[in-house]
C-alpha cells in the first residue's frame, strides 16, 4: 500500500471473486477507508455447482451495504467451459441487479469477449454501465465496447510486445480508458512474471502516454476522472 501511495495511487477498486474472498477484501477496506473501496460480484470462474448459494451471498451483501460496483462478473471460456450455461445466468442475474441498483459492473470475459458484448447488448439499459477488464482485443470489439457506452480497463498486457493494444488504442477515444493492475497477475514490463501491484499501474500510464503521445500526467488525469465518473 505504502509503494502506492508513494506512486500516487490514491484510490483502489477491489473486485470481489467469491464468498471466500470477501472477508479479506472488507477488511482492507475497513483497514485503508481513504484509498480502498470494494465491489460485490460472483468471479464467472468460480461458477460451479453450488452458484445459486453463491449468488445469494452476493445479492445478500448488495442490499446490506453500498458497494462501488458490481464486479467482477462476466463470463471466461479459457479455463472451464463446463458451467457455461450457468455463468451466463449468473452474469445476467448480476448484471438485473446492478441495474436495480444504479450500480456500475465490473467484466470478465476471457476468451470469450463476442460473447460477452452480446450478453451486455442485449440486457443494455441506461443504468448499465461499468469497465471491461483487462481489456486485450480488437479494434472492432473496442468500438462497439464503446458504442455500448462501457469503458475498456488496460493494464499490464499493454507492455507486453506482442499484444497489439499499441494499434488499437489510438482508435478508442481517451475519455473511454481506465487504467489497472489485475494484481496480483499480469505485472507490466519490467516485472511481468513477478506478482503485481497496484503501485505498477505507473508503468502502465507511462505505456499507455506513448501509445497516446501525450503525457503520463494527462493520462494521469484523464483516466483518474474516468474512474470516478464510473465508480462516484
Amino acid at each position: 500500500m505504502q509503494r502506492a501511495f508513494d506512486k500516487d495511487v490514491q484510490r483502489i477498486y477491489l473486485p470481489n471473486i467469491d464468498s471466500s474472498t470477501t472477508e479479506a477484501m472488507l477488511a482492507l477496506e475497513s483497514k485503508y477507508p481513504d484509498n480502498c473501496f470494494a465491489m460485490m460480484g460472483l468471479h464467472p470462474c468460480s461458477v460451479k455447482e453450488n452458484y445459486e448459494e453463491e449468488l445469494a451471498h452476493v445479492k445478500e451483501w448488495l442490499w446490506k451495504r453500498e458497494f462501488k460496483a458490481v464486479g467482477e462478473i462476466g463470463t471466461d471460456l479459457y479455463w472451464d467451459k463446463t458451467f457455461y450455461e450457468q455463468q451466463v445466468d449468473a452474469f445476467q442475474r448480476q448484471m438485473k441487479w446492478a441495474k436495480e441498483l444504479d450500480r456500475p459492473i465490473v467484466i470478465h470475459c476471457r476468451e470469450s469477449i463476442d460473447i460477452t458484448i452480446d450478453l451486455v447488448r442485449k440486457a443494455k439499459t441506461e443504468q448499465l454501465r461499468g469497465i471491461f477488464h483487462c481489456f486485450g482485443g480488437t479494434v472492432e470489439q473496442a468500438k462497439a465496447i464503446v458504442e455500448l457506452g462501457f469503458h475498456i480497463g488496460i493494464g499490464g498486457v499493454s507492455t507486453f510486445k506482442k499484444a497489439g493494444l499499441d494499434e488499437v488504442l489510438p482508435e478508442v477515444p481517451l475519455t473511454a480508458v481506465v487504467l489497472e493492475t489485475d494484481a496480483p497477475y499480469l505485472a507490466p514490463v519490467p516485472f511481468r512474471g513477478k506478482r503485481n501491484e497496484s503501485a505498477y499501474v505507473h508503468q502502465i500510464a507511462e505505456r499507455v502516454a506513448s501509445i497516446y503521445s501525450v503525457s503520463v500526467a494527462k493520462i494521469a488525469e484523464q483516466t483518474t476522472e474516468n474512474a470516478l465518473r464510473i465508480f462516484e
